[in-house]
């Protein structure tokens, strides 16, 4: 079996119930509309943020300014993190007990710096995981290959020790072409069913 753990958070440690997004209550909240901060900030601007070449409050101060300008950066990402932030309490056991074995784990996410921050610190994900790797921090996407190379480089293990569980087919085909071993998160897994499948340490 791997000897590090990597977990994804979008998906797999945070999930929406059913039917909901974070978004549902913000136009009826901050009078802002969704479809309109989807197309001027996140299609126009999130690529740049997430990937770490710009930042957050930077790109997104002057789209309120135009399009909400009653509502302040500070305003609108309370909201967001606040309502994008629904823990599988489950999961978080399920990785606390891996942990207690000696397994390392670690997160390994598509997130921008504030948002990084807020996970980490604010919602406790620091009391469950021994690292984080996020892409601002890394300048790319799991789909890019450094992704995972410059992991391997920072925690000084291959990747054949390594497991990703994602809820993205993309990012998991991703990884296990960069050599880590990875298995595709749904809603009705369970962590140790997911790792009793993965090659043993002898193999891997």
């Amino acid at each position: 079996m791997p000897t590090v753990l990597m977990v994804d958070v979008d998906g797999v440690l945070i999930r929406q119930p059913p039917g909901r997004v974070w978004y549902a209550t913000l136009q009826g909240e901050l009078g802002i509309d969704p479809d309109e901060l989807q197309r001027e900030f996140f299609d126009t601007h999130f690529e740049d943020v997430v990937t770490g070449r710009a930042d957050l409050l930077e790109r997104l101060g002057p789209v309120l300014a135009d399009i909400a300008p009653d509502v302040s950066c500070g305003d609108f990402v309370e909201y967001w993190f606040a309502n994008d932030s629904e823990l599988d309490r489950r999961l978080l056991a399920d990785i606390d007990a891996v942990r207690a074995t000696g397994m390392s784990t670690q997160l390994a996410t598509v997130q921008e710096h504030h948002r990084a921050k807020h996970l980490w610190e604010k919602l406790g994900l620091q009391d469950h995981f021994d690292r984080m790797h996020y892409a601002a921090d890394l300048g790319c996407r799991k789909s890019d290959p450094e992704f995972y190379r410059t992991i391997e480089r920072r925690i000084g293990i291959a990747g054949k020790r390594i497991c990703l569980i994602d809820d993205d087919q993309a990012n998991v085909d991703a990884a296990r072409r960069a050599g880590w071993n990875a298995a595709l998160w749904l809603p009705d897994s369970r962590l140790q069913e997911v790792l009793s499948l993965l090659p043993s340490s002898e193999t891997c």
